[in-house]
């Protein structure tokens, strides 16, 4: 395309690095880069521009664009509010390690430093979030800005920021000049195909052919290598644990892989990390140190692309810098296997009895509305081959990690270290621009939904006829109440449920669905779930699952520590205002996960005897 401008050079140079698709909301700071978007999408050469509600929206769906399809997401935004907005979605590029590109639009260049309307110090602004930002002055300067913020960010595996004052957007396009202080940059992209040295590797298999009891922790750095990293476990005899944004890199069925870790995880994940001897770290930083093994009682090595979160979290005995997948394909040969895998039958047993406690707390029945964990374990009874599921923060994150189980050609994500509410939404729309033939399931709670959600359903109304499997499911726990936040504060600070605070207000959700011309369903009994949701996965178009659940279902941790017991009873003695039904709903679920754990010792007999019992 002819590149008459600074803008039409950028959106050109972008191009060449692979984007076919930006998410971005205009603005008169980014007027003259949208102008050019808007001319070459009229001659058929400009690129795939989705325009949500808000800035905010647009970060996390590049974000999520960038974690579900392994390339740059790219969002687009006007000077001072437009740019302040993206922060959090760029936040969360930052703490989940992916690469994103965010374009923004300055006043210019007379007017920096001057204090005029919608001017601000953008580099400062995005410093400390960036892992590279830089406000291009001369249209000789534009190559290397845009070349070096989409190599950092590949390489360094977080966001980028390009500042484009107003004026430089409209100057003509130059080719940088062979002149002292101007950069010829590349577009070509570095390798991250990185694999330790021979010596570090031989030292890894050395320690990991010396443990009896291995066990994986695996997380989202390992996507891609999921055969490689099953291939590991058979050859070491290992079980595996996968942190919550590695959940699709492990397919579920395989039986010594025991899902999450800490309190959203299994009884048999914590019981590995108590029994182990050696400790594989592979592409995590899973932050929750203590849920790992004591210090001294397991040796561990850890691979990362990410070097500065390597033998953060754990005292490892060997830190290898690579590729996970590459350096496993290296270091698999090394390796010596093991003949009799009693290690991980013991696990797949103790899974086993963990997924009818599972069941057995989904139905479990409450006298003040429908189970959500039964919502999510009648979802995952009927999930198709190809579903894509998100989840945002909140109760609804514990039900998702403890019911949804994603078979090798599922994909699930969600705002991970930085848990941000109203994640889910933009996840799930980004999720569907990507793989629009696929379907996907939203599950978000009403204070989630009411933040930003319920304005991405005008999103999906906008762009839902270009997608050829219209599926597109949000499942809402409709429980007036900010669940998570209420029950933190009871367990972690001895403090009842402060109705100003927590109560969120209720509105029919399944009639805003109608008003905009989607079905919504109405669910307010545990007897309607597996129907709504066979209907809803019928339904070609998008459906909205107004799912009314209890407030009070407690999101049990795998062992209920004296910290949760103590607190909790305090609470509850005194002045929370939901302490009647929180009791009655906490006894039922505990009682029945107690039942039901009674009873996989009576059916097995109990394991401790035979050295495998579970962790009380």
């Amino acid at each position: 395309m002819a590149q008459h401008t600074v803008s039409e050079f950028v959106i050109g140079r972008i191009k060449e690095w692979g984007v076919t698709r930006v998410f971005g909301y205009p603005g008169d700071g980014i007027g003259a880069f949208d102008g050019a978007l808007g001319a070459l999408d009229q001659e058929g050469d400009g690129l795939d521009y989705i325009r949500p509600t808000h800035e905010e929206i647009a970060a996390f769906m590049a974000t999520a664009h960038a974690k579900f399809t392994g390339k740059v997401g790219v969002c687009v935004a006007t000077s001072s509010p437009g740019a302040f907005h993206l922060i959090n979605g760029l936040y969360d590029a930052q703490m989940d390690n992916v690469p994103v590109v965010a374009i923004v639009g300055q006043q210019g260049l007379a007017a920096l430093g001057t204090a005029t309307q919608q001017e601000s110090d953008l580099e400062r602004l995005f410093a400390d979030v960036a892992v590279y930002v830089k406000t291009v002055v001369t249209p000789e300067q534009a190559q290397a800005v845009v070349d070096t913020a989409f190599r950092t960010a590949q390489t360094r595996l977080g966001p980028a920021v390009v500042v484009l004052p107003h004026d430089v957007q409209g100057m003509p396009a130059q080719e940088p000049p062979l002149e002292h202080w101007v950069s010829r940059s590349s577009a070509a992209p570095a390798s991250t195909r990185i694999v330790p040295a021979r010596e570090q590797l031989e030292a890894a298999a050395d320690l990991i052919n010396a443990g009896s009891q291995v066990t994986l922790l695996v997380g989202a750095g390992a996507r891609g290598a999921t055969d490689l990293v099953v291939e590991l476990a058979n050859t070491t005899g290992a079980g595996i644990i996968t942190a919550l944004r590695g959940k699709d890199v492990v397919p579920s069925d395989v039986p010594f892989h025991t899902q999450q870790l800490g309190l959203l995880g299994s009884l048999p994940s914590r019981w590995q990390m108590h029994k182990c001897d050696t400790l594989v770290m592979l592409g995590t930083n899973y932050p929750y140190g203590e849920f790992l093994p004591p210090t001294g009682h397991a040796r561990a090595v850890q691979i990362d692309l990410k070097p500065e979160q390597l033998g953060m979290r754990y005292p490892t005995e060997l830190n290898l810098w690579g590729d996970v997948g590459a350096t496993l394909e290296a270091l698999l040969p090394l390796l010596q296997p093991k003949l009799y895998p009693t290690w991980q039958e013991t696990i797949a047993d103790h899974f086993a009895d963990w997924e009818r406690e599972m069941r057995a707390e989904a139905m479990v029945s409450f006298p003040d509305g429908a189970n959500p964990r039964r919502v999510f374990f009648e979802l995952n009874e009927r999930l198709p081959d190809d579903a894509i599921v998100t989840a945002d923060a909140g109760t609804t994150v514990d039900w998702y990690a403890h019911h949804i189980r994603l078979r090798r050609s599922m994909r699930g994500d969600l705002s991970g270290r930085l848990a941000s509410m109203l994640a889910s939404m933009p996840y799930a729309l980004a999720a569907k621009f990507a793989y629009p033939e696929r379907p996907v399931i939203c599950t978000i709670g009403d204070g989630a939904f009411q933040m930003l959600g319920m304005n991405e359903l005008i999103t999906a109304k906008k762009y839902l006829e270009r997608w050829p499997d219209k599926r597109f499911i949000v499942a809402i726990m409709h429980n007036d109440d900010l669940a998570q936040v209420s029950w933190e504060a009871r367990t972690q600070d001895a403090d009842p449920v402060w109705r100003s605070a927590q109560d969120v207000e209720s509105i029919d959700y399944a009639g805003y669905a109608e008003l905009l011309g989607f079905r919504g369903v109405r669910v307010r009994s545990d007897d309607e779930i597996a129907g709504a949701w066979d209907a809803a996965l019928a339904h070609d178009g998008v459906t909205v699952l107004d799912c009314y659940v209890t407030r009070n279902a407690p999101p049990l941790p795998p062992k209920i520590t004296k910290e949760y017991r103590d607190n909790t009873l305090k609470v509850l003695a005194k002045d929370d205002p939901l302490r009647v039904n929180a009791v009655i709903d906490s006894a039922e679920a505990i009682g029945a996960a107690a039942l039901q754990r009674a009873r996989n010792v009576l059916h097995l007999g109990d394991r401790d005897e035979r050295g495998g019992g579970q962790a009380g």
